[in-house]
């Protein structure tokens, strides 16, 4: 639920630096493409601290997807969010998904965000109670 943006640096340098460590080629404009996907090419030089809330999850969302991760683990992405900022966050996360066919496992209490799951696991005090239809 926290977004572990770096405060010091800018939403470009945010999404480029795990693509700088891991020595991509081209990584501030892999990072500048993804921010532009997310609707943030007008804010590529803006610190967090000058991002709303859904502008920084937006930086992080593009920053979990420049790697292409085979799995990507989300806990409740939407939870400290307006209604229709999580809404836009969430279709924005499975757009994502999809784009770089990425496995997503998503914990979350709300329910219509579950019913858009392929598949939906319902856990009780740490045990699995049942599968979901």
């Amino acid at each position: 639920q926290s977004f572990q943006l770096l405060p010091g640096m800018t939403a470009l340098e945010n999404v480029a630096l795990p693509l700088q460590i891991g020595a991509v080629k081209a990584a501030r404009g892999q990072a500048e493409a993804l921010l532009t996907e997310v609707g943030l090419g007008e804010r590529l030089s803006h610190l967090p601290r000058q991002l709303s809330g859904g502008e920084q999850q937006r930086v992080a969302l593009a920053r979990a997807f420049a790697g292409e991760p085979e799995v990507l683990f989300a806990d409740e992405p939407t939870g400290n969010l307006d209604a229709a900022s999580g809404e836009r966050i969430i279709d924005l996360l499975f757009r994502l998904r999809d784009r770089a066919g990425s496995t997503l496992l998503l914990v979350t209490h709300d329910l219509q965000l579950a019913k858009r799951c392929d598949r939906v696991l319902r856990l009780n005090a740490g045990r699995l109670m049942q599968e979901a239809a």
